[in-house]
């Protein structure tokens, strides 16, 4: 069966080989070709009139475990953002908001200080306190846990209670990332007796969750399902419904019948093949909303052919992104020549962003002007190498599109199939990108800023495959990074963005915007990528009744 490949950085956890933090999205092979424009990007569904019974959603695939420190993919975050929750919270529009910390203050530039909320109850029994709160974020940093989100305290000197209700983080060196990582699986705060308890049974069928969140986890069916049922002690808003019960549905043809027959009432992400069945059905409704995310070429080095900046040009400008993304990604992708989309610029002056989206370089095929780059580096005939896998057709018809670049401006480029396995190998292990120049790949962030994807390049950076190495760009990276100010931020990351165009070590194809579908009779659901950190389940509710033409 057809997969889409999915990543996002999880550098120390790769280095320990806890798991592969590459993500199949399970899609069809449909061999419709729908033309015409993009589709048009909302923050949510309309709001629900009513509360409603239990709800049933569709999962892809069975999270291998609900733990958060190991929460990296769409079925444990889809789920577990229901029921546990961050210090701050990651609102359908992309912001960052107060969560379980009521407040967070920045006094100097090496400390955050978070004031938690009072009287917040965890599931199981007991109420949120700082030592809660401290050791749920210690996890992170301890290399026996092996977390996933590690990274993300690379700049973190210690993690102390400094009241009943408040902790103080103090930083080696100013990170404008980490208090926005605060809102994602990072800032996750569950009960410390629990997770001392449980142990490795934590986050799993044996040995469940114990949360704040909306939604207690009250059943895990190996291999079946998921249910979570509304926590009646919430601190915020109460779930307007009574259950979500997620079945795990990996075809993706008995995943759309189950869609189109109202087996269950909605999914994120349904397989791409079947979105105009899905739009056309009078079942319920297809949104799509901003998904921070990204489908890019990945170099393995900077050696050989590829070792001439010209080629990597001229395969830029040889490249059909606009083919691709028409017949692949089934016309729900923008052309794109960045390697983040454009809502991560938010907060930038609007004459910057003005500045930046003129000085873009074009999305659109120039075959003329990459054969002369190829002739003037003396690369005509020379060979580069693309791994292809039957995992999607993002995969497959990427490393086509490449390879009927290349041909047709001189190049020799060879496709490399590999099994699926060896493929979500390739980000993990240096030795199973040995032989092959390039491979397709789709990215997200987990929060809302560009840095989040452009520190991935500076010197000695794990997802930085390909060893791009730049004293200028990794300076400018510790500046950005240091910068608390949003828009000097954003102005120092269009700068790291420019000379990513001019070197490209990794080579921008197209934005993906995050899909939805749901039943006619719920609506509420947030429409972005947001769902993966948002308690999104408890918005939805029941759907104003339709009124007779």
């Amino acid at each position: 069966m057809p997969q889409l490949l999915r990543h996002r950085r999880k550098a120390r956890a790769l280095r320990k080989g806890a798991l592969l933090t590459a993500v199949l999205l399970l899609t069809g092979c449909g061999h419709r070709q729908p033309f015409g424009s993009p589709p048009t990007l909302s923050a949510s569904t309309p709001p629900a009139r009513a509360d409603t019974g239990a709800i049933r959603w569709a999962l892809y695939a069975e999270p291998p475990v609900l733990d958060y420190v190991y929460a990296f993919d769409y079925p444990q975050n889809t789920v577990l953002s229901n029921v546990c929750e961050s210090l701050m919270r990651l609102t359908p529009s992309l912001r960052t908001a107060p969560g379980l910390a009521r407040r967070a203050t920045h006094p100097d530039p090496l400390t955050w200080v978070y004031d938690l909320r009072g009287g917040v109850r965890f599931q199981h029994g007991g109420t949120l306190t700082a030592e809660d709160a401290v050791y749920s974020l210690r996890r992170h940093m301890d290399k026996k846990t092996g977390s996933y989100w590690a990274e993300d305290f690379k700049n973190v000197r210690s993690i102390r209670k400094s009241g009943p209700l408040q902790i103080t983080v103090r930083l080696k060196a100013p990170d404008a990332l980490f208090p926005q990582a605060m809102a994602n699986s990072a800032g996750t705060v569950a009960r410390a007796a629990t997770m001392r308890a449980e142990h490795n049974r934590f986050g799993t069928p044996d040995g469940g969750l114990d949360c704040t969140g909306p939604y207690t986890l009250s059943r895990w069916s190996r291999g079946s399902s998921i249910k979570l049922t509304r926590f009646a002690g919430y601190w915020g808003r109460p779930a307007r419904n009574t259950s979500v019960t997620f079945s795990f549905l990996p075809d993706a043809s008995a995943r759309t019948n189950a869609l189109l027959t109202g087996e269950v009432d909605g999914t994120y992400a349904p397989p791409p093949e079947s979105l105009e069945r899905l739009k056309a059905s009078d079942e319920g409704k297809v949104y799509f909303g901003e998904g921070l995310t990204t489908v890019n070429l990945a170099l393995t080095h900077l050696t050989g052919t590829l070792h001439d900046v010209r080629v990597r040009r001229a395969l830029s400008l040889a490249l059909d992104r606009a083919g691709f993304a028409r017949v692949a990604l089934h016309n729900s992708a923008t052309p794109s020549s960045s390697l983040v989309t454009d809502e991560t610029w938010t907060g930038m002056p609007a004459a910057d962003r003005a500045a930046r989206a003129h000085d873009r370089p074009s999305t659109r095929r120039n075959l003329d002007a990459a054969r002369r780059l190829i002739r003037e580096a003396g690369a005509e005939g020379k060979k580069i190498t693309v791994a292809t896998s039957p995992i999607g057709p993002d995969v497959s018809q990427l490393a086509t599109a490449v390879q009927d670049a290349g041909t047709r401006i001189g190049l020799d480029v060879d496709l490399q199939t590999i099994a699926p396995d060896a493929f979500t190998a390739l980000f993990s292990d240096a030795q199973a990108r040995k032989g092959i120049d390039l491979f397709p790949y789709t990215y997200y962030l987990s929060l809302n800023d560009p840095l989040g994807f452009y520190t991935n390049m500076r010197t000695g950076e794990f997802e930085n495959y390909g060893g791009f190495s730049s004293p200028a760009y990794d300076r400018l990276s510790d500046a950005a990074s240091a910068r608390d100010s949003v828009t000097e931020r954003r102005r120092l990351a269009a700068r790291l963005e420019r000379l990513a165009d001019r070197d490209l070590p990794v080579i921008p194809v197209a934005a993906l915007p995050n899909s939805l579908f749901l039943n006619k009779r719920i609506t509420g659901a947030p429409t972005t990528i947001s769902y993966l950190y948002y308690p999104w389940a408890a918005d939805i509710g029941a759907a104003p009744r339709r009124t007779r033409p």
